[in-house]
C-alpha cells in the first residue's frame, strides 16, 4: 500500500515508502543462491544484503551520518547478529515500490525489509516467502485539520490523492464504491507528486498505510495541521521476505525476528541479557540464551545467536520505542497478545 518514496526540503524531507533461482550471489552480479545456499552465500560475501525503503521515518531511514535506523532497519541488524555476531554486517539496498520483489527475486538481496504487506498473490505468484509480520498495518486517510473533516464519512464527494496502479488505489475504489460514496481520485505515478498535490491543496485527503501517514506528517513543518481519521479500511501485515525455495534461510530470518519478540515476552532485554543468561532458573530463558536445548545448529547458527540478537539490536519493545514511538505512533496491535495485541510467535523449543 503506498509503498513508493518521496521528499520534501527545508527541513520537511521525508520518504515513503520470486521462482526458484540457482546460483550464489557476488556483489559484482544479481545471481541468486539455490535452496539452501543462500546462508553460505551470505556468510562467504561477510555481510547481509538488505532491501530497504530509501527513507521512510521509524521503519528505514538514513541519519545524518549515514547509519540506518528503524523497525524494519533493526530486523536486518538482528539477522547479521545472528549469522555473524555483529548487527554492523549489513549492506542496505535502497528500493523504490516497484523494484522492491524484483531485487529479491534477482538475488540483487538477500532479504526484503521494507513495509511490504504480506498478501496471497505475492506470496503464490511472486516466488516471495514472507516470514512473519513485524507490522500490523491498515490503509487509512489524512486530512487537513483545517478541514474539520472527522471521518471517512465525512469524504462524500472528496478527492483523494493516492498513487496510481497501487493496490491503495483499487482499495480506495473499492470501500467507495460499496458504500456508494462518490469521490474523485487524483492519481499520480510516484508518490513525490501526490504528495506534492496533497500538500499543494489539489486534494482534500491523502490515503496510505496508517504508518506510512504517520512518518509523514511527523517530518512535515507543522504536524498539528493535519489529522489522520480513524477508521482503517484493510489490513496490513508488514513483513520480513526472502525468496521462496531455501527453507533454511527463511528460518534463519524467521527466527532472528521472531527472537526480539520472544525475548520482549519472557522479560529479556539488551540491558539484563547477559547477566539473566547466567542467574536465571526460568527454562524459557535457558532454552533462549542455549544454556539447554541448543537450537543455533538447526538453523546453522551457533549456539548464542538469539543472545548476539538481543544484546545488540534489542527485544521488540526496545526497537519500537527507539524508532516508532518517536513518530507519534502508539503500539496498539503491535502489542504482544498477552497484552491484548497481535504479537505473537512459535514456542521456542
Amino acid at each position: 500500500m503506498f509503498h513508493g518514496s518521496f521528499s520534501l526540503r527545508q527541513g520537511a524531507a521525508f520518504l515513503l515508502g520470486a521462482g526458484l533461482l540457482v546460483g550464489a550471489a557476488t556483489p559484482g552480479s544479481a545471481q541468486p543462491a539455490g535452496a539452501g545456499q543462500t546462508l553460505a552465500s551470505v556468510k562467504s560475501k561477510g555481510s547481509v544484503r538488505c532491501g530497504v525503503n530509501p527513507g521512510l521515518a521509524g521503519f528505514s531511514f538514513p541519519s545524518r551520518d549515514g547509519t540506518w535506523q528503524g523497525l524494519d532497519v533493526d530486523v536486518c541488524r538482528a539477522v547479521a547478529a545472528a549469522v555473524f555476531g555483529d548487527a554492523r554486517k549489513v549492506q542496505y539496498v535502497p528500493l523504490s515500490a516497484k523494484d522492491r520483489f524484483t531485487a529479491l527475486q534477482t538475488g540483487e538481496i538477500d532479504m526484503l525489509a521494507r513495509n511490504a504487506t504480506w498478501t496471497l498473490t505475492r506470496n503464490a505468484q511472486l516466488g516471495i516467502n514472507f516470514v512473519g509480520a513485524n507490522f500490523y498495518d491498515g490503509q487509512a486517510f489524512m486530512v487537513k485539520t483545517s478541514s474539520n473533516l472527522k471521518s471517512v464519512n465525512d469524504l462524500k464527494g472528496a478527492s483523494v490523492c493516492v498513487i496510481q496502479g497501487t493496490s491503495t488505489e483499487k482499495t480506495l475504489a473499492d470501500y467507495f464504491n460499496s458504500r456508494g460514496m462518490k469521490y474523485e481520485a487524483v492519481a499520480f505515478a510516484d508518490a513525490d507528486a501526490v504528495a506534492q498535490a496533497y500538500l499543494g491543496n489539489r486534494c482534500d485527503a491523502l490515503t496510505s498505510d496508517q504508518s506510512q501517514l504517520t512518518a509523514v506528517r511527523s517530518q512535515m513543518a507543522e504536524p498539528a495541521a493535519h489529522a489522520i481519521l480513524p477508521e482503517i479500511i484493510t489490513k496490513e501485515p508488514l513483513s520480513p521476505a526472502v525468496r521462496s525455495g531455501d527453507d533454511q534461510w527463511a528460518n534463519v530470518v524467521r527466527w532472528s525476528f521472531f527472537a526480539m519478540v520472544e525475548a520482549e515476552e519472557i522479560g529479556l532485554s539488551s540491558k539484563n541479557i547477559r547477566s539473566l543468561m547466567e542467574t536465571s532458573a526460568d527454562p524459557n530463558v535457558q532454552r533462549f540464551t542455549g544454556r539447554i536445548d541448543n537450537f543455533g545448529p538447526m538453523l546453522g547458527l551457533n549456539k548464542d545467536w538469539a543472545v548476539q540478537i538481543v544484546e545488540q539490536v534489542g527485544n521488540y519493545a526496545e526497537s519500537y520505542e527507539r524508532n516508532i514511538t518517536p513518530i507519534g505512533l502508539a503500539r496498539g496491535v503491535n502489542r504482544l497478545w498477552k497484552d491484548g495485541g497481535y504479537l505473537i510467535t512459535p514456542p521456542v523449543r
